[in-house]
């Protein structure tokens, strides 16, 4: 059985092994794959031949499943799979599945440690030492942006999944109150320091608003200029979610008249960022190359489940599907 990796560098650069994914099937492993528009013929010459294709971020449009004659089965190296025309897949018989809840620790450990540096700006700080800013200093200590204690303020999650659950859990253990928005409500998380409210109440009560809900229409801008103008001036915006939930023109316009106070992102509407992105050279905006999914154990587990995912496919029991 010839399976295709698309895009393998960002899951395995060299710390991880695709041994136990090789005893499975016939693997040809792509560091990368171009995929602009243009890219779309080397994406299927490829994949003309394969019978299982795995894809991180490499589109497969309808153009390019169709293609692929011997194609039944298509692993998306991820938890979002809008990569994958999955109608398309779904009309020829093709599964696809995706990768669920093996990053929750790490993503909501890197929204706090978003949060962290906003309120500390521990890099700078470093690198004004290294700089000699303090060795020349007439003071015992000094700092360049103001500090932000966290205790007692009130942090607004906007998506209490899986990875908002944990983030609540680590605001709580730093003295914050949390608000939460979601659809589903689990009201058994209820306590004295978490309770859900509706979108207009968390916007105008939250000093930190934090992202952890998936993009859909209903979400996508949900940080737009009408809803900042909802919030209160100096509130701390975090999103290592997905990017489009924010429109980054009016976020990057709050923070530079100070509705905002900042915002720290790990991911945005075009990845990777244009040179053009107006957050580039906004002030107090904390910007990382969406590496929250990417401690090495996180990513351990996705080989994990990607293998158990592809072995369940083999014995005629097929798990994660999201076109069944």
């Amino acid at each position: 059985m010839k399976a295709v990796v698309l895009d393998g560098y960002t899951l395995n650069p060299g710390d991880l092994s695709w041994v136990q994914l090789k005893e499975l099937c016939d693997l040809r492993v792509y560091d990368r794959t171009a995929y602009d528009v243009s890219g779309i013929a080397k994406i299927i010459e490829m994949i003309h031949d394969a019978e299982v294709i795995f894809t991180n971020k490499t589109p497969l449009p309808a153009e390019a499943i169709n293609a692929a004659s011997n194609l039944k089965y298509i692993g998306v190296l991820a938890t979002g799979y809008n990569v994958v025309d999955v109608e398309a897949a779904k009309e020829r018989g093709i599964i696809v599945t995706n990768i669920p809840t093996y990053g929750t620790d790490a993503v909501a450990q890197m929204a706090i440690a978003l949060l962290l540096e906003l309120c500390h700006h521990v890099g700078a700080h470093a690198e004004a030492v290294r700089k000699g800013e303090w060795v020349s200093n007439p003071d015992w200590c000094f700092w360049k942006y103001p500090l932000i204690e966290l205790a007692d303020k009130t942090m607004g999650i906007i998506g209490l999944g899986k990875i908002g659950q944990a983030t609540a859990r680590i605001a709580q253990a730093l003295g914050m109150k949390v608000l939460a928005c979601d659809s589903y409500r689990v009201m058994k998380l209820e306590s004295a320091t978490l309770k859900y409210v509706e979108l207009d109440e968390l916007f105008s009560q939250a000093d930190v608003i934090t992202l952890h809900c998936p993009l859909l229409e209903s979400t996508k801008g949900i940080i737009s200029k009408q809803n900042i103008a909802k919030m209160k001036t100096g509130v701390m915006i975090v999103n290592n979610s997905r990017g489009p939930l924010v429109v980054e023109e009016d976020l990057a316009e709050a923070i530079n008249n100070g509705k905002v106070g900042g915002a720290a992102l790990d991911v945005v509407s075009s990845e990777p960022i244009k040179g053009n992105n107006p957050l580039l050279k906004t002030k107090n905006c904390i910007i990382t190359p969406h590496m929250s999914w990417a401690p090495k154990e996180s990513r351990q587990r996705l080989m994990d489940i990607t293998i158990d995912n592809l072995r369940q496919y083999l014995n005629g029991k097929p798990v994660n599907m999201v076109n069944g």
